[in-house]
């Protein structure tokens, strides 16, 4: 897998182990009563298992498996099926689920791409709090959509109280899948947990809800379209997964795009080896000890890693290029020409001006940004890739003697927790 099991902190063991269990006790529990509907969960389980294989990872380092999703969760919400009441129970939910993930991951498996099992986890513990709350109430809601005048004798459905009651237990589904990967996320990247909270609802739960919405839609095409309904909304689920992978790919290749860009520097001799690498790394760490959400986090890491880009115009190179320990004025002219140059991309227009401000003083206010990566890079200019201790603190007092006009103490203070935090078990 991806993160190797002694890579896992305790809230993702404890999830992938709690996740486990529903698993074992769904699949114990269809087995030994028998499955009702078999060709029923075959059709949906058959969908997940697609929806696994196309999974995809988005910004964030999110993976996502949309159709799957989208798939368990109309399983869920079925009520019933050619007029016949469909009585599936909460433990069939979590073992068409599970069966369908686990199928799902074989063929990654097979080319040595497993899943992440906290992702894999936590779309099955979602789906099964959706069914263990849903699924009582089914039989009681599918008496409204199978309801017959009784003066026509003709069908007359009423869906309203079976959607009122899906809306509600999905909207606290997603809320607490959010809550669920912000725990995870907060202990992952060492963020507070109301900021992890706040990026997983700007970041995630829009899929969130494009996903619930179109498991609603397949349950109640299902009423009346039978098994063609998984088949008719398969095509557009697809669509826009392929969609979303896109989004992801162009969003992977700006972030290499610009690594490789960074490294420029360090090929020509002008920074250090591994300069730019240290900076970005530090100051999107100090950019989270502060609470800077998702997108800002992603701008901060861009012109991070391109604030020394500039110096490819110096005639003769600083020494280590160290822009710390050269005149101030200097060091601003590298700054505006490295904006210069990074808004030749023509997209990256605000990254250029978090880097052509890095060297503002306090009192003319640059960007929060701009004054972490000019902390962080004074105070790797300073250290280097060192992890001694004393030389850490050394270079933090001497930053410290310019908080208020060339630093940001609050800036200062975040980054001394956070090198507090990462030495001497760390290397940035």
């Amino acid at each position: 897998m991806n993160t190797p099991i002694r890579g896992l902190d305790s809230g993702q063991l404890l999830l992938i182990a709690a996740a486990g269990l529903l698993a074992v006790a769904g699949v114990a529990y269809t087995a030994a009563v028998g499955p009702e509907r078999p060709e029923v969960a075959i059709g949906f389980g058959a969908l997940i298992a697609v929806g696994e294989l196309a999974r995809l990872t988005m910004p964030g380092n999110r993976e996502v498996a949309p159709i799957g999703a989208a798939a368990a969760l109309g399983y869920t919400l079925l009520l019933d099926m050619s007029g016949v009441a469909l009585e599936h129970s909460a433990f069939q939910v979590v073992a068409v689920i599970s069966v369908g993930m686990i199928a799902g991951a074989l063929p990654h498996l097979a080319v040595g791409r497993p899943p992440r099992l906290d992702a894999v986890a936590r779309r099955l513990l979602t789906g099964a709090l959706l069914a263990f709350a849903f699924r009582p109430l089914a039989g009681p809601l599918s008496d409204f959509t199978r309801q017959v005048d009784p003066v026509t004798q003709q069908p007359d459905p009423n869906w309203w109280p079976a959607l009122a009651v899906m809306v509600v237990l999905i909207g606290l589904a997603l809320l607490a899948d959010v809550l669920i990967a912000a725990l995870l996320r907060a202990e992952q990247v060492r963020t507070a947990f109301r900021v992890a909270v706040r990026d997983e609802i700007n970041m995630a739960f829009p899929l969130g809800a494009a996903v619930a919405a179109s498991g609603v839609l397949l349950a109640l095409a299902t009423h009346s379209m039978d098994m063609v309904a998984l088949l008719v909304f398969a095509a557009p689920l697809l669509v826009t997964q392929v969609a979303f992978r896109k989004y992801a790919g162009i969003r992977a290749t700006y972030l290499q795009t610009v690594r490789a860009l960074s490294r420029v520097t360090e090929v020509g001799g002008y920074v250090e080896p591994g300069h730019s690498r240290r900076v970005s790394r530090l100051a999107v760490a100090v950019g989270r000890e502060l609470g800077m959400a998702e997108p800002e986090l992603l701008e901060l890491e861009y012109a991070a890693l391109m604030h020394d880009i500039g110096q490819l115009s110096l005639r003769d190179p600083i020494p280590s290029g160290a822009t710390v320990l050269t005149d101030p004025g200097q060091a601003r002219r590298i700054a505006e020409l490295g904006a210069e140059v990074i808004k030749q991309t023509g997209v990256l227009d605000r990254v250029a001006e978090l880097v052509r401000r890095q060297c503002d003083q306090v009192a003319e206010e640059p960007p929060v940004s701009s004054r972490i990566i000019k902390a962080a890079n004074g105070y790797d200019d300073l250290v280097g890739g060192s992890t001694d201790r004393d030389r850490a603190g050394a270079a933090l007092e001497r930053l410290r003697l310019g908080a208020g006009v060339e630093y940001d103490l609050e800036v200062i203070d975040a980054l001394a927790r956070v090198i507090d935090r990462l030495a001497p078990y760390h290397r940035l």
